[in-house]
């Protein structure tokens, strides 16, 4: 078997796409009412956790869980470090400029701005796609290259213009937090330089996760020098918890290899459930501790999710993998190989919706009816993907 088809993983992108479709479900939920609690976010201060708190960290796996692969393809290309290295920054800033630009949104003084929120959204997801899309070999590279710089200088201008907060008391465009985007790309800044600085080397990645779970205990638990400068430079990637998922994902990537290269997929099966089952259960003793909660991060949330996105994975490898029935979930296959389409179109669907006051009617939006109208939203904004996708709109980082 050929290097390069022996790193292809499509229990990966699979999963990958169910998360992306869970995602852009839960994250619609807000729109409805009459609906089972167990679906929804759980508040801060509660010790729990309910569907859509399990998607972002399961996000967050796989991301880790794709550096492995994606890293050392590139090395079979040719790329030496260095390279590898200026990949992983851009990438990362990409993310973090995203999330900045999508954070503004949500806290905007629209009358201040000048602009709408669902314009803002609008304006800056299509600079987000004009800037990052993988734009086709034909395609004239002087059009491709004046289009990324309209984009640049319309994300600025946006900056420069944006207000937040209340008159007599406006802000400029600021970190209010880093966003979705922006926390997946600190997830993935930490872990794909410590997967590249040790060559791969699954010790070290396994010592890397531990310190990341430890630190995300160890701030919990107070146990942290009282250095502002210290919680500045933890607080992007959770106290540890956010890169604690990606690490974990680097983990399982690279056991999954060795495994497979050594054609053990029983024993691999074997040994993800136990990982799976023990991460679970060190999850509740934990929460004895500090309880699980997403908002806050507890080593209990990051431990449990993790076991769940391991224990969703397994059947999953055995289903595509090795059964290759990969073709079974055709239809949600954007959602995994166009992922960041698929999460930017809903902002798209709801400016429009709001520019045009079109509602859907309440019946829609209630109980059962209302869960399904958000599944076939959901799927609706992975078919668009799909087409869209054919066209040449493809955003890879």
């Amino acid at each position: 078997m050929q290097a390069n088809s022996n790193l292809r993983i499509a229990a990966i992108d699979v999963l990958r796409a169910l998360t992306m479709l869970l995602m852009i479900f839960v994250n619609d939920l807000w729109s409805l009412t009459n609906i089972p609690q167990w679906l929804e976010h759980t508040a801060a201060e509660e010790d729990g956790m309910g569907l859509a708190d399990v998607v972002f960290p399961a996000f967050l796996f796989l991301v880790g869980m794709s550096i492995p692969p994606g890293i050392k393809q590139r090395r079979a290309k040719g790329e030496g470090d260095g390279r590898i290295l200026l990949h992983i920054i851009e990438r990362s800033v990409a993310l973090l400029v995203m999330g900045l630009f999508l954070v503004n949104g949500e806290n905007m003084n629209e009358a201040a701005t000048g602009i709408s929120r669902g314009y803002w959204n609008m304006i800056c997801c299509g600079c987000f796609i004009l800037l990052w899309n993988r734009w086709p070999s034909s395609f004239n590279r002087w059009v491709v290259h004046l289009l990324r710089s309209i984009a640049i200088l319309t994300l600025l201008f946006l900056a420069l213009k944006y207000r937040s907060g209340t008159e007599g008391d406006l802000h400029y465009f600021e970190k209010h937090w880093w966003g979705i985007l922006g926390l997946i790309g600190w997830a993935y800044f930490a872990s794909a330089i410590v997967f590249l600085l040790a060559g791969g080397n699954l010790i070290i990645c396994i010592i890397a996760w531990l310190a990341f779970v430890i630190l995300n205990i160890a701030s919990h638990a107070g146990s942290l020098p009282d250095s502002e400068l210290l919680q500045i430079l933890i607080s992007p990637i959770g106290e540890g918890a956010m890169a604690a998922f990606t690490m974990g994902g680097v983990v399982m990537t690279l056991l999954l290899l060795h495994f497979r290269n050594t054609y053990q997929h029983k024993r691999m099966i074997v040994s993800f459930f136990v990982i799976a089952i023990v991460l679970i259960a060190a999850g509740f003793y934990l929460r004895g501790y500090w309880g699980i909660s997403k908002i806050r991060a507890t080593p209990a949330w990051v431990l449990i999710c993790s076991g769940i996105t391991i224990a969703c994975f397994v059947p999953l490898y055995w289903l595509t993998d090795i059964r290759d029935k990969k073709y079974w979930f055709r239809l949600i296959e954007p959602a995994g190989t166009n992922t960041l389409l698929c999460y930017l179109l809903p902002y798209f669907a709801y400016a429009i919706m709001g520019m045009i006051g079109w509602h859907l009617p309440s019946v829609l939006l209630t109980g059962g009816v209302g869960l399904l109208q958000s599944f076939l939203f959901s799927m609706l904004m992975i078919l668009i993907a799909g087409w869209l996708g054919k066209a040449g709109v493809k955003l890879k980082l």
